[in-house]
C-alpha cells in the first residue's frame, strides 16, 4: 500500500510539471505520452493481466477515430454524440473480434489479431469514398468541455490529465475485482481455473471487450488532440509500438505501460529532432531493457531498488550510556 501510495504521489507531481515548467511544445509532448498512455494500458489488460499478445490493437484506436472524423467533419454531427457512437461501433467490434480470436491460443491468437488488424486496415486504405484513402480525414475541430474551449494546449493537457487518471484507476479497479483476479488465475492456470467451475472463455471475452472499449476511449482523445486520422494510426507499426510501450515499462503493472509510453513518445517526439535514426536508438534501447530488465522497466526498477536495500548494512544504534 506504501508503494502504490508513493507511486500515486510521483504521478501526480510528473502531471503538475509540464504546465507550470514547460512551454507549449511540452505540453503537447505530454499529451501524446497521456494518450499513448491511456492506449497502452487498454493493451496492458489483454498482455498483462490476460496473457493475450495482440498485434492488432491500433484497429480499436484507429476506427474510434475514424468515425469521430467522419461523423463531425462528413455528416455535421456534433463531438460529443459522434464520440459517443464510436466509442459504443467500436466496443462492439471488439466484441465481434474477441469472439473470433478466442478461438485460438497463443500464436495463433497473435495471428489472428494481426489478421483482424490488418483487415481494418485494409478498409481505410481502401474505403476512400467513407476513410479519404491514403489521404484521411483532416479537419476536425476540437471540442468543448462544459463550453470550455480545448483549443489551447494547457486546457487540452488538464482534459486528457482527467481522462487519463479516470482511465486508470477503473482499469486499476478492474485488474483488482474479482473479475480481474480471474482473469490473472486464467492467464497462469487456466485449465485449474476451468476445474473450479469459472468460465475461462468469457473471463477472456468480457477483457478483450473492455480492453478494446478503452482502445476507443484512446482514438477519441487521439482525434481530439491531432484532428486527423490517416490508415497509418490502424497499420501494423502502431500495434506493434503500443505492445513495445507494454513490454518495455512492464506487462502486468499499472504504471509500467505508463513508463513505456514516455519512452517511446520522447524518444519519437524530442530526441528524433536530434538524432536522424532515432527509430535505430529505441530498438536499442529496447534491447537493453530485455537484456537487463527483462521484467520491464517498472519492476525490473523496484527489484534493483530492494536488492540495494538488502545489501545496505543496517545503521547501527548507539547504546544507551549507563551510569
Amino acid at each position: 500500500m506504501k508503494r502504490d501510495a508513493l507511486k500515486l504521489a510521483v504521478l501526480f507531481v510528473a502531471l503538475f510539471l509540464p504546465p507550470v515548467f514547460g512551454d507549449a511544445f511540452y505540453i503537447n509532448v505530454a499529451s501524446q505520452v497521456l494518450i499513448a498512455a491511456i492506449f497502452a494500458m487498454s493493451l496492458n489488460l489483454l498482455v498483462g493481466y490476460g496473457g493475450m499478445t495482440s498485434l492488432g490493437h491500433a484497429a480499436y484506436l484507429g476506427t474510434s477515430a475514424y468515425i469521430v472524423a467522419f461523423l463531425t467533419s462528413g455528416a455535421g454531427w456534433g463531438f460529443a454524440p459522434a464520440a459517443l457512437v464510436s466509442i459504443l461501433a467500436t466496443t462492439v467490434m471488439a466484441a465481434c473480434f474477441g469472439a473470433i480470436a478466442l478461438r485460438g491460443f497463443g500464436i495463433s491468437f497473435l495471428m489472428i489479431t494481426l489478421a483482424l488488424g490488418q483487415t481494418i486496415w485494409g478498409i481505410a486504405f481502401r474505403w476512400s469514398s467513407v476513410t479519404g484513402g491514403d489521404n484521411g480525414i483532416a479537419g476536425v475541430p476540437r471540442p468543448k468541455v462544459f463550453g470550455a474551449s480545448l483549443a489551447e494546449p494547457i486546457s487540452f493537457y488538464i482534459a486528457i490529465s482527467v481522462l487519463f487518471l479516470i482511465a486508470m484507476f477503473a482499469m486499476s479497479a478492474f485488474t483488482r475485482s474479482g473479475l480481474g483476479v480471474s482473469l490473472q488465475g486464467v492467464r497462469d492456470q487456466p485449465r485449474r481455473m476451468a476445474i473450479l467451475g469459472h468460465n475461462v472463455w468469457l473471463v477472456k471475452w468480457i477483457t478483450f471487450v473492455i480492453a478494446g472499449f478503452w482502445g476507443a476511449v484512446s482514438g477519441i482523445a487521439f482525434i481530439a488532440y491531432h484532428g486527423y486520422i490517416h490508415p497509418q494510426s490502424l497499420a501494423l507499426t502502431n500495434s506493434a509500438e503500443v505492445l513495445l510501450m507494454v513490454i518495455a515499462g512492464g506487462a502486468g503493472t499499472l504504471f509500467g505501460p505508463v513508463v513505456g509510453a514516455i519512452v517511446v513518445v520522447v524518444l519519437k517526439m524530442i530526441v528524433s529532432a536530434y538524432i536522424v535514426r532515432w527509430v535505430t536508438l529505441l530498438g536499442i534501447t529496447f534491447i537493453v531493457i530485455v537484456m537487463f530488465l527483462p521484467e520491464g522497466l517498472v519492476p525490473g526498477i523496484g527489484r534493483l531498488y530492494r536488492r540495494l536495500l538488502k545489501r545496505t548494512p543496517p545503521i547501527e544504534k548507539p547504546e544507551a550510556e549507563t551510569e
